[in-house]
């Protein structure tokens, strides 16, 4: 494509020029001997535009010129190997075949339209600039194939002289150059669209707009999610079918994930998922298409046989495309060398991409998105059922009984509303609206808290509380006066970026510093900020390093992003590509994709075990710990559309993953996976080495126990009722669930141990008694010898 243009345009200007010649009798033609001695059998039409087309004079000079050059067709056969040369000379002869361009006649012939003009009356002036090294040199690559075109248009050599082509000037020449060199500078290397004007987009056709505007309006009822119901869901999607029928690419695409993930109370369907996005991925490259094809080859799910080769295909075209899910799997594969061979800078690639921006997000918006990543193997056994654990979902019950406490105006309650509904979490949407009702009452009864959040609601804005520099810098003033570590941040940021006040970093400086003493994490984060950028203070990597730490230590999302960058650029620490990519892939996995855990434990309180197994599922395949623990044990408990047998192999699969990365539970679940032989072979040896791992790295009291007993029974370890003792001993004082079972393996064993004495004291005993006959034999015998 890129030749065949730029033969094109040489070929434009050659007509204008030559043109221009037949009107003013000038120009500068290209002669040769092969032409000047063809003599009358070689014929040309001259028109007014200087350039004759296929009329039957053309055709009979295009065959000449076929049957005298038989050199081009052999020249053209040994150039296979190389493409370069091989295209130009394609694209030069076709070109020469489609026009042939006339020689206009010297001044004393006649020139007549219906007159043919014998050739050996032409006259030619001999041009000394035929040398090629006349030319501009321009160097020859992939990108820049001018000088090359152009030189292979002149007849330097003979195997080429039959063609007649007009030398551009060297002003053309470099024109030419230079529309190639500032147009589709991002294309790929060796195909690029040139054009000579910048044109506008075409615009949309009326189909078009009517895809658009429905997509639009579907999109407006599912973003209301406030008061999205599964009605207005369903008559969404609706709209969005319409749309996508309409040729809108967007539309198809969350239709197809819609039945991939379950969204907006959609039903998972995975056949029809599957026939969507390979239509997606095949017919249109979409990258969404691809991502999903690549989770589903990987997961095995939609009656796939799992396939990583194929799963690593898609999801790398995704990947490409600009898709995050596609990077963090990608990521957390070279990570844990799933499929592929470990690759840490791959790694580090990848979950970089994504963390950049999460980053920017959590920066752009005042704070992340809250994730809750809660186990259904501690739910299921109770763990989690304490309303007081971060990650319990708030009972409803208890919700309205606050919301009854905050009406009564308890200062408390409407303090903690406020926060729930300005963050949102533990099972609460987002709601400004509420926040500020919430925060303003407690505010007006004195409380510093309410006044510093109020401060950060007017600070960032939103759709339910306008943006005002002035009214959050007097909250934040307020809050600070009273020695509010929340408000002294928020004055800090303040005078950092001169919002309603001048920029002062000294100030700045000094509110955080105190916002920091009290151990508010975003004072930490700023400190360290302004020692990394040298803000006010003389640059320090060290200090910044400390504060970005103590801020990672409360959690904070952008603490993670900029120790993962000091680590991955060797800024300040020596440079660690291994702890970079964790904390790049701690980052990633805090972006609003997060979001699927919520709606994957929901299916789960309500009992749809398959659709909770395909959205944990795809969590898992993100490199989500949480999630693939969760998976396996959906698949443990056989809420699985698979056998037994397959169920049992692939949560053996997840607990290896999520024990990979610092699981215990998982850990020993693998260990007794090879004790019962589920998924695999028995294993007592391998079944041991697990327990070990877990009891010795992380202190798991099961795992203390399970080798107690295999030492009791001699099950792939030597048996040792010592030992047994010893392992029994360590799991009652590590955990104190432990105690009911260790005391009965105890009194167990100690009955065993019991008789096992009981037994070799009788055995002596027998031992003495036969013995016994035998003593008073030998005295009789010593005394009748005397």
């Amino acid at each position: 494509m890129y030749t065949a243009r730029l033969v094109f345009y040489i070929l434009f200007i050659s007509s204008f020029v030559i043109n221009s010649y037949c009107d003013d009798n000038t120009g500068d033609l290209l002669k040769n001997d092969d032409i000047k001695s063809a003599g009358s059998e070689q014929k040309f039409v001259e028109e007014n535009d200087g350039v004759s087309h296929r009329t039957e004079e053309t055709n009979d000079a295009v065959e000449y010129l076929e049957d005298t050059q038989p050199n081009l067709a052999q020249e053209k056969e040994i150039l296979d190997e190389d493409p370069y040369e091989r295209d130009i000379i394609n694209d030069v002869y076709e070109a020469a075949m489609l026009r042939v361009h006339t020689i206009p006649p010297a001044e004393n012939q006649p020139n007549k339209d219906d007159e043919e003009i014998p050739v050996e009356n032409f006259e030619y002036e001999e041009n000394s600039d035929m040398d090629e090294n006349s030319f501009p040199k321009l160097t020859y690559t992939p990108k820049d194939n001018v000088w090359r075109l152009l030189q292979t248009s002149i007849p330097s050599r003979k195997e080429r002289h039959t063609f007649v082509f007009y030398r551009p000037s060297e002003e053309e020449i470099v024109k030419v150059t230079q529309i190639v060199h500032s147009e589709n500078k991002e294309e790929e290397k060796y195909e690029k669209t040139i054009s000579t004007v910048n044109l506008p987009p075409l615009p949309p056709t009326p189909s078009e707009r009517e895809a658009q505007h429905l997509y639009d309006k579907a999109f407006e009822i599912l973003n209301d999610t406030h008061n999205l119901t599964p009605f207005l869901a369903k008559r969404a999607y609706e709209i969005l079918e319409r749309s996508g029928e309409l040729g809108n690419l967007a539309a198809k695409e969350q239709i197809a994930w819609s039945k991939l993930s379950g969204q907006h109370f959609t039903k998972i369907n995975l056949e029809d998922a599957h026939k969507e996005l390979k239509q997606l991925a095949d017919e249109y490259g979409s990258p969404k298409g691809q991502l999903g094809l690549g989770l589903l080859y990987s997961t095995g799910l939609a009656s796939l046989n799992a396939s990583h080769a194929k799963g690593l295909v898609y999801l790398t075209f995704a990947s490409l495309g600009g898709e995050p899910w596609a990077d963090m799997a990608l990521g957390y594969r070279y990570w844990a060398g799933l499929g592929v061979d470990g690759n840490c800078e791959a790694a580090l690639t990848h979950y970089r991409r994504v963390a950049g921006q999460v980053a920017q997000e959590v920066a752009s918006s005042g704070g992340g998105p809250v994730i809750h990543r809660i186990r259904l193997l501690d739910e299921a056994e109770g763990g989690n059922a304490n309303s007081n654990s971060p990650n319990a979902i708030l009972d409803d019950d208890l919700l309205q009984y606050y919301e009854f406490l905050a009406d009564k105006g308890d200062v408390p309650a409407q303090v903690g509303l406020g926060q729930l509904y300005y963050q949102g979490g533990r099972g609460v949407r987002v709601d400004h609206q509420r926040a500020l009702h919430y925060l303003q009452n407690a505010a007006d009864a004195g409380n510093a808290n309410a006044m510093a959040f109020l401060g950060r609601m007017y600070a960032e804005g939103s759709t339910s509380v306008s943006a005002s520099n002035e009214t959050a810098l007097r909250y934040f003033r307020m809050a600070a006066d009273k020695g509010n570590a929340v408000g002294q941040s928020g004055m800090g940021i303040m005078y950092l970026y001169g919002k309603g006040v001048d920029k002062d970093y000294a100030k700045a400086f000094k509110y955080f510093e105190k916002a920091a003493e009290q151990g508010w994490v975003d004072g930490q984060l700023q400190l360290g900020i302004m020692y990394y950028g040298g803000l006010g203070v003389r640059r320090d990597y060290k200090m910044a390093v400390k504060y970005f730490n103590l801020a990672s230590q409360s959690g904070h999302v952008l603490a993670f992003y900029n120790l993962g960058e000091m680590h991955a650029t060797g800024t300040g620490v020596g440079r660690a590509c291994h702890t970079a990519t964790e904390f790049f892939k701690n980052v990633a996995e805090r972006g609003r994709w997060g979001e699927l855990f919520m709606r994957a434990y929901t299916s789960w309180k309500n009992s749809d075990h398959k659709t909770a197994l395909v959205q944990y599922a795809l969590l898992a395949e993100l490199g989500y710990e949480v999630a693939q623990s969760n998976t396996a044990f959906l698949l443990d408990s056989m809420n699985a559309e698979w056998n037994k047998k397959e169920s049992l192999k692939r949560a053996l699969l997840q607990w290896t993953r999520s024990a990979s990365q610092g699981y215990s539970t998982a850990r020993v679940k693998l260990g007794d996976y090879h004790y019962y032989g589920w998924g695999t072979e028995i294993d007592y040896e391998q079944a041991a080495a697990h327990y070990r791992v877990a009891s010795e790295q992380q202190n798991s009291a099961q795992a203390m126990f399970n080798l107690g007993y295999m030492h009791e029974r001699g099950l792939g370890l030597k048996q040792d009722w010592h030992l047994a003792k010893r392992f029994y001993d360590l799991a009652a004082h590590t955990s104190v669930d432990a105690h009911a079972p260790v005391t009965l393996a105890l009194t167990k064993l100690g009955l065993f141990f019991a008789w096992q004495q009981f037994s070799d004291i009788t055995i002596e005993i027998i031992a003495v008694a036969k013995a016994v006959p035998a003593i008073q034999s030998l005295r009789r015998n010593c005394k009748e010898y005397l």
